[in-house]
């Protein structure tokens, strides 16, 4: 057994016995009066009582006998396929599985009380039973194979349940865990452009969230790293941008503090060699117009980025090749060049002026 799964087991053994322990003590037991003036609970009253019998399957749970739990909860179901506490038995039964650790058959059993009986008080509990389990299969624990070795990768069934968790209770303290948890796992994964998403929707379910601060970092990063290269879709560069605009403007301390300038600055160059690369692949198709179009986008949008320079460097090559008509660019291209690389047209060096001697 690996250490990640023993420690999952512990916990959620350890968590079951608990929760078995807390009902036996707060509110699920009733009294009544005997004959002797004494109070005593149903299950002294009436052994053979649907709630005393599943007592005792609680009690074998809290015992560690967890097969006997399983055997007597399996059996209560049969028994009493209508009592009210048939949501408690479920969630026992797949305590009980848990416990041995057959988490992926305690689903189940959770699952069917999820769906069954949204409305009893073990709702929560069975979704929160599993949420562990959905943890512990993103970290790493996989299926068992036929009930033998653990083989199977569960990280598919962990991101349906941190869905359906989010979707089942929305708002609440255990969704928002699950949204975040799910996030990071894409994030890990390197699945970048569904962490974007995951975190995106994070933000706006949960603005007041103590995570919400991390989970608008992580969106900026994620959108930032999807972008593969020049070749490629910019989307994410530009959402990245805005974003990170946003954060700048609404809370500068959180932006000073990961380096927004620089995020910026890599953005801005990012941007500008995007708009290069278009320009160069028409060039090379020989289609100068339409390279002319990109490079003019490109010098107007970025002027200061390191692309525009290449580009100004570049222009007389492709200004030779455009018709006659579209001569009058030059002028605008032959200022650009001389400001800011110091060339003229022709690549030597521009003239410096002469200073204006005043006249007395």
């Amino acid at each position: 057994m690996t250490g990640g799964l023993r420690r999952f087991l512990k916990a959620t053994v350890g968590a079951v016995a608990l929760t078995a322990t807390l009902g036996h003590a707060h509110g699920q037991v009733e009294f009544k009066l005997g004959s002797d003036d004494e109070w005593m609970t149903p299950a002294t009253a009436d052994p053979g009582s649907a709630q005393s019998q599943l007592r005792q399957a609680q009690l074998a749970l809290v015992h560690g006998e967890a097969q006997r739990a399983f055997n007597l909860a399996s059996g209560w179901l049969d028994r009493f396929p209508a009592d009210p506490l048939r949501a408690h038995a479920l969630l026992l039964k797949g305590d009980a599985l848990l416990a041995q650790g057959e988490e992926y058959k305690a689903l189940y059993e959770y699952e069917d009380l999820a769906r069954k009986y949204p409305g009893s008080d073990t709702f929560v509990t069975a979704l929160q039973r599993e949420y562990s389990i959905a943890v512990a299969y993103t970290n790493g624990l996989r299926r068992k194979f036929f009930g033998t070795f653990r083989w199977l990768n569960a990280e598919d069934d962990a991101q349906e349940l941190l869905i359906r968790i989010q979707e089942r209770l929305p708002g609440s303290e255990l969704a928002e865990q699950a949204g975040m948890t799910l996030a990071d796992y894409y994030f890990r994964q390197r699945d970048l452009q569904l962490a974007a998403e995951a975190y995106d929707l994070f933000v706006k379910n949960y603005p007041r969230s103590r995570q919400v601060e991390k989970a608008k970092l992580r969106l900026i990063y994620a959108l930032f790293a999807s972008y593969k290269g020049p070749l490629y879709d910019a989307r994410g560069l530009f959402e990245a941008s805005s974003h990170l605009k946003t954060l700048v403007a609404t809370d500068p301390v959180t932006a000073q503090r990961v380096g927004a300038d620089a995020l910026l600055v890599r953005i801005y160059e990012s941007e500008a060699s995007k708009l290069l690369s278009e320009a160069s692949w028409y060039a090379s198709i020989d289609d100068p117009i339409s390279a002319e179009v990109f490079i003019r986008r490109l010098v107007k949008t970025y002027p200061k980025s390191i692309a525009t320079l290449i580009a100004l460097r570049d222009i007389p090559a492709l200004m030779a090749k455009l018709p006659a008509t579209m001569e009058s660019l030059r002028a605008d291209y032959d200022t650009m060049r001389r400001e800011m690389l110091g060339l003229a047209w022709d690549g030597a060096p521009a003239p410096v002026a002469a200073p204006k001697v005043p006249t007395p």
